[in-house]
């Protein structure tokens, strides 16, 4: 069913086509999220075990997946003006899943980097950037309830995906688990997407990108790069997104060795469900809030979880402390759009969301890596995590800069 049949513009109606992107996304973002960002903690400890590769080489290929979406969901925006939203949603979802049989396969280091080259093209195909665009096309007024409600699909992947990948590995080995998600990904998604997604409706703001004498996305992001209010928000997510990719990629090892396998599953698990919990908890009164202000507690709240898990034993307390961590997590990946659209000329929605997205994912690129290499040099977890409570506290000085938004 093409969405450009039907006359609905009203995007409060349940009728209206765009829920039904919203669906397509929520389902996109569970794969994308799953296997490609809390998955990464799987892959860690599973090719440590595997092979025996120290922490440092495995998360460095992590750290390159990031660096490599980073380069290619900068210019999000004009592929799917050049492509179609149909077409670049198939294309991340075949990508996603030929690199999750690709990473299953892997028997040496350069495999890895080689699959996680693939990954990236999977990642940026399916993740914020991609997600966002795309639902910037069917809404205007109703864009950040729909991204909200979207990007629970990235929290319900970690819920859902962790847990169904150990267990897949215990039942399938890891060859046998990566493959089946590859599988079950490509059969849900890409009906899906042909049946649901279609032409959107041209009056909504975010296709104003492409009307003439609108400005171009180098101007747009030239404009950017010299705006306080931009650069505040960049700095500071990435800073952040750094010490929370950092810690969420080696998570199940640092409480492998505390707690064990099978309630770190349970702590992984938790934290993403407490994700859900804040985003939708969030979405209520978010449009009443200081966003800025309400981005620098939760940077705050994330460093109080780090400190109790760095310092006590206790399994429930770690437990805990993980739920707490993650309530903040599902509003970190959304608060960036959120901010853009408010403070920002609507017509520079995409491009600023894709650029956004990009420098955050340059930056927290390195989190794995450095977090792993800062393990192996310390001998524990104990100083990368109080590096991770560093830079949560500076990037929530940072996010409270404001400047006049230009862009």
């Amino acid at each position: 069913m093409d969405a450009s049949t039907h006359t609905s513009t009203d995007e409060a109606a349940l009728r209206y086509d765009g829920w039904r992107i919203v669906l397509v996304c929520f389902l996109l973002a569970t794969f994308g999220w799953g296997l490609g960002f809390y998955g990464q903690s799987v892959y860690v400890a599973e090719l440590q075990r595997l092979h025996g590769w120290p922490a440092s080489l495995i998360s460095s290929g992590t750290t390159f997946f990031y660096l490599a979406g980073a380069g290619l969901v900068v210019f999000v925006a004009e592929a799917i003006k050049a492509f179609g939203p149909r077409s670049c949603l198939v294309a991340g979802t075949i990508a996603m899943a030929a690199a999750a049989v690709a990473i299953g396969q892997v028997r040496e280091p350069w495999q890895l980097y080689l699959a996680d080259a693939v990954l990236a093209f999977g990642w940026a195909g399916t993740s914020l950037g991609m997600i966002t665009n795309t639902l910037g096309l069917w809404f205007d007024k109703k864009r950040g309830m729909a991204i909200s409600l979207a990007l629970n699909g990235a929290s319900f992947g970690g819920i859902v995906g962790v847990p169904l990948l150990i267990a897949g590995i215990g039942y399938f080995g890891f060859s046998g688990a990566m493959t089946a998600a590859a599988i079950a990904m490509v059969a849900l998604m890409v009906p899906v997407i042909l049946v649901f997604v279609g032409r959107p409706p041209a009056h909504i703001g975010a296709v104003a990108l492409s009307a003439a004498g609108g400005p171009s996305p180098t101007q747009i992001r030239a404009r950017a790069l010299r705006d306080l209010g931009f650069l505040s928000v960049s700095i500071a997510f990435a800073l952040v997104l750094f010490a929370q990719v950092g810690f969420i990629v080696h998570l199940i090892s640092f409480l492998d060795q505390v707690i064990g396998r099978e309630r770190a599953a349970v702590a992984m698990a938790l934290l993403t469900a407490m994700a859900v919990v804040g985003r939708v908890s969030f979405s209520f009164v978010i449009d009443r809030l200081n966003q800025r202000l309400a981005s620098a507690l939760s940077f705050v709240s994330q460093s109080v979880a780090l400190l109790v898990i760095i310092n006590l034993r206790s399994d429930w307390a770690l437990i805990a402390a993980c739920a707490v961590f993650g309530f903040s997590v599902g509003n970190l990946i959304t608060l960036p759009a959120l901010i853009v659209q408010r403070e920002f000329d609507p017509r520079s929605f995409g491009v600023l969301v894709s650029l956004v997205t990009a420098i955050n994912q340059i930056t927290y690129a390195f989190g794995p890596g450095v977090v792993g290499l800062l393990r192996d040099v310390s001998g524990s977890y104990t100083l990368p995590f109080y590096g991770c409570i560093v830079l949560e506290l500076i990037a929530a000085v940072l996010i409270m800069l404001r400047g006049r938004a230009n862009a």
